[in-house]
């Protein structure tokens, strides 16, 4: 029988306190995203304030090799974050009951009885919209100690960088709008309706809305030169003194201006959708500093998510525990490196048209070669944002390690497919012998190369309704 939410938390909370009771050693395992990074320093920051003996690590996915690790690692227990759906049965032969995972992907229904596995699903809670790994994390550290409610901005975090901001407005629903209520009642978050513009905080108003692409406005997402006319015509000054203004530096009636301007430009586009989308609700931590990185969630989440996908997974976990010197610059050194990547592969796949290719359903994109595998979620999501791709679903490849082949999968804006990514992507892998899973709306799998011509014929059937597909629903 599967147990409650609370009971599981509380068998979580009554393990860990013997664990630290009799000085055993504690291994966190997360991902390297924004979700990883901040559910494995929220579960870590608790033990430490509770007195265990913790260390935390990163890996790109969940894998034989990496349990294999696990097992002649030797250390007392692990818990894992962001990652584990659907190896709790291996995880068991290697570890025995040593071992919790924290996460809300969807799991295989043998996993739900499994008292280790503390996944949103096995508790009625739509892991894709109304929390991810962070608020997972987060509960079990408030069943440590309440006191660990001031962590509460972190699990912000992690739900705006899975993209779990999807009620009205750009709101939280479920368990996430439970959480950030508590931030914002314990005085840490601030949330108003404000312009969603990229870099409130940190980017030059003309960049800011220049690099806003979602709404996409024909003309002038992209468009520095027509950014820069639109916000002198309507009389807004781009610098103060010698210094950029940004989309925080605008008053109330500046704003007004801008949304007039705007709507006047995209008056022969779609301009009430345009509009509709560009306002919504903000996320600021009013402790954090005036222009820093961190003081918007949004752009907090997205330094977070470059330092893993680089390879500096340990940065964001340092800045994620507090740490406001040196792991910040490094921070944010490391995400003006990750938009230079960014532009820099969506400028190949523009270039080399014949890396994509699509159909009335699906847009495949070839990324071997260019694109390395701790970016394919976040290129793929571009992809799935712009407009010509609008009603489709977006599939990447890359290569992956030890001749293997990468693959991450997305639903674009407008997307009507009842195909469940996460079921497709899962179904497809294990078809060749490969590993896979995710949400609904976005999924990854990897395969070796020797099946890739298998697993594309089998992908491109099923999206394209050729496959049964209640088979993938």
């Amino acid at each position: 029988m599967v147990q409650s939410l609370d009971e599981s938390l509380s068998n979580f909370s009554d393990r860990l306190s013997e664990l630290i009771k009799s000085k055993k050693d504690i291994q966190i395992i997360t991902h390297i995203d924004c979700d990883g990074i901040t559910s494995g320093s929220i579960i870590t920051k608790s033990l430490i304030r509770a007195g265990a003996k913790v260390t935390a690590k990163t890996a790109k996915e969940m894998s034989h090799e990496v349990i294999r690790q696990m097992r002649s690692d030797g250390r007392d227990f692990y818990i894992i974050t962001d990652l584990g759906g659907g190896f709790a049965g291996q995880l068991d032969e290697a570890l025995g009951h040593n071992w919790f995972v924290l996460d809300h992907h969807e799991i295989p229904p043998e996993e739900h009885d499994n008292p280790r596995v503390i996944n949103a699903w096995k508790y009625g809670i739509d892991g894709g919209s109304e929390i991810c790994a962070g608020g997972m994390a987060y509960l079990a550290a408030k069943s440590i100690d309440r006191n660990n409610s001031d962590l509460a901005q972190i699990a912000v975090v992690s739900a705006l960088g899975d993209r779990q901001d999807v009620g009205e407005k750009k709101s939280f629903n479920g368990k996430n709008a439970e959480i950030a209520e508590e931030a914002k009642s314990a005085g840490h978050l601030q949330v108003d309706m404000d312009l969603l513009l990229v870099g409130r905080e940190t980017r030059p108003l003309v960049d800011s809305l220049a690099f806003t692409s979602q709404p996409f406005i024909e003309g002038l997402t992209w468009n520095r030169d027509a950014c820069i006319s639109l916000l002198t015509s309507a009389g807004i000054g781009l610098k103060d003194g010698g210094r950029w203004r940004t989309p925080s530096d605008l008053t109330d009636d500046e704003k007004r201006q801008l949304i007039e301007a705007i709507t006047k430009y995209a008056s022969s586009q779609n301009a009430s959708q345009i509009m509709e989308e560009l306002i919504g609700y903000t996320y600021t931590f009013p402790s954090e500093e005036r222009r820093s990185f961190l003081r918007d969630a949004r752009e907090f989440s997205t330094m977070l998510n470059s330092c893993g996908r680089i390879g500096r997974a340990g940065v964001g976990i340092a800045i994620c525990m507090g740490d406001r010197n040196r792991m910040l610059q490094e921070g944010e050194n490391i995400l003006v490196e990750y938009r230079k990547m960014i532009r820099d592969y969506m400028n190949i796949l523009s270039n080399e048209r014949w890396r994509i290719s699509g159909s009335a359903n699906c847009i495949m994109v070839n990324g071997e070669g260019i694109i390395p595998e701790t970016m394919t979620g976040t290129i793929s999501s571009l992809l799935a944002g712009s407009p010509k791709n609008a009603g489709k679903i977006v599939i990447l490849r890359t290569n992956g390690e030890e001749n293997t082949i990468k693959f991450s999968s997305r639903k674009s804006i407008g997307c009507k497919s009842h195909v469940n990514l996460s079921v497709l992507m899962k179904t497809g892998a294990a078809k060749f012998n490969g590993i896979g899973g995710g949400h609904d709306g976005a999924a990854g799998a990897k395969i070796t190369k020797d099946k890739l011509d298998g697993f594309l014929d089998f992908i491109e059937d099923s999206v394209n309704g050729s496959q049964n597909q209640n088979n993938i629903k």
